[in-house]
C-alpha cells in the first residue's frame, strides 16, 4: 500500500517525468545567456523569418525590464512567480497595459526557446495569467491618433520641401505604411501613376519585405494625386523619397519634420485614409486590397472584385482622396509674386 501510494505520489508530481528529467540535467543557463543566443539565433531561422524591425523592439524590450529583472536569474527559475513580480514592478513604474502584455510574451518566447536535442522545450510553462496579474489589453481604451482634412491642410500647406510635401500627401491619399512609401522607386508606378506597385519596405535603410503576404499588392491612385505623381516621378530615379546623394530617408528624421508641422505618427495618415474609405462605402474586397489586410472570410478569396482593374478605378476616383492637395513651395511662392504684381 505504501509503494502504491508512494508510486502514485511521483506520477502526481512528475518527479520521474520525462520532462522532470530534462530539467534536471539540463545545464545550468540564466535568462540573460538564453535571451542572448535566442536573439542570435532569429536573424538565421528560415521557417517564418522574423523583420529586423521586430528583432529590435525584442532586444529593447530585453533591455529595458526583461535583463535588469530577469537576466541573472536561472532559466530554469523564471516561474509564474517571477513573472508576476516583473509585471507588478512594471504596473508600478506606469508602463502601459498593452506595453507590459508584450515584454511578458517576449519573457515567454526566452524561455520557450530552450530545447533539448529532440527539439523538447527544456522548461516547459503553464503561464496563470490570472496568477501573474498580466493586465487586459482593451482595444476600445487604445489610444490612436488620427488626422482631419483640416490637419493635411494644414501640414500641406505649410511643409517647405517638395519631397515631403509629396510624401504627405501620398500617405493619406493611399493608406501606404511609411516603410512602404520610404522604399518606392520611379519603377513602381504605372505608366500613368494611376496604379502603384508595392513590392518592399525599408527599415532603417534596409530593404526588406512588405509586413505580411498581403502587403504586396496594387493601390489605384485617384486621377487627382496621380497628375501630381506623374510631375514628380518623371524627373527622379532610384528611391521616390531620398537624400541628396540618392540614400533612401531614414524614418526618424521624416518623423522630425512631421513634428514641427503637426504632432502626430505616421499612422494617423493611414487610419485617415481607412476611415475614408468607409465612409465611401468602398466595397470590403477593395479595402482589404489597397490597405494590404488579410481576408476576414472565405467569400473574400473567392471574391475577383481585386482582379478588375477597370472596377478598381471607378471606385478609386469615386472615393477620392478625401482632402485637398495644396500646391507650396516654388509653384505657392510664383503665386504670390504674381499677386503683387497684380
Amino acid at each position: 500500500m505504501a509503494r502504491q501510494r508512494l508510486r502514485e505520489y511521483l506520477e502526481r508530481e512528475r518527479i520521474n517525468s520525462e520532462q522532470s528529467f530534462r530539467q534536471n540535467t539540463a545545464p545550468a543557463i540564466t535568462f540573460r545567456q538564453q535571451a542572448e543566443w535566442w536573439i542570435a539565433s532569429l536573424r538565421a531561422r528560415k521557417r517564418r523569418p522574423v523583420k529586423p524591425a521586430t528583432i529590435s523592439g525584442w532586444q529593447d524590450a530585453l533591455n529595458a525590464w526583461l535583463l535588469p529583472h530577469l537576466g541573472d536569474k536561472l532559466l530554469a527559475d523564471v516561474s509564474n512567480k517571477a513573472v508576476r513580480e516583473l509585471v507588478e514592478k512594471m504596473s508600478e513604474a506606469g508602463l502601459s497595459a498593452k506595453t507590459i502584455v508584450n515584454y511578458v510574451q517576449v519573457v515567454k518566447l526566452v524561455v520557450a526557446s530552450a530545447v533539448d536535442e529532440e527539439g523538447e522545450q527544456t522548461y516547459p510553462r503553464n503561464w496563470n495569467h490570472d496568477f501573474i496579474q498580466l493586465p487586459v489589453v482593451r482595444k476600445d481604451k487604445q489610444r490612436r491618433p488620427t488626422v482631419t482634412e483640416v490637419d493635411l491642410m494644414e501640414i500641406l500647406s505649410n511643409v517647405k520641401k517638395r519631397k515631403y510635401a509629396m510624401l504627405f500627401a501620398l500617405l493619406p491619399g493611399t493608406g501606404l505604411r511609411i516603410g512602404e512609401a520610404l522604399a518606392l522607386r520611379s519603377t513602381d508606378f504605372g505608366p500613368d501613376c494611376r496604379l502603384l506597385h508595392v513590392r518592399r519596405s525599408l527599415w532603417r535603410k534596409q530593404e526588406q519585405e512588405p509586413k505580411t503576404s498581403n502587403a504586396v499588392r496594387v493601390v489605384d491612385i485617384p486621377e487627382v494625386l496621380a497628375s501630381e505623381l506623374r510631375g514628380y516621378v518623371s524627373g527622379v530615379s532610384g528611391y521616390l523619397f531620398a537624400t541628396a546623394q540618392g540614400k533612401p530617408l531614414l524614418q526618424r528624421n521624416v518623423l522630425r519634420v512631421l513634428h514641427s508641422l503637426k504632432r502626430v505618427g505616421f499612422h494617423a495618415f493611414r487610419r485617415f485614409r481607412l476611415t475614408w474609405l468607409r465612409k465611401n462605402g468602398a466595397p470590403k474586397d477593395l479595402e482589404r486590397v489597397w490597405m494590404g489586410h488579410a481576408s476576414e472570410e472565405v467569400g473574400d478569396l473567392y471574391s475577383k472584385l481585386k482582379e478588375d482593374v477597370a472596377f478598381r478605378q471607378e471606385w478609386a476616383e469615386r472615393i477620392g482622396l478625401g482632402f485637398e492637395l495644396v500646391h507650396n513651395g516654388p509653384q505657392k511662392a510664383a503665386a504670390r509674386e504674381t499677386e503683387k504684381v497684380a
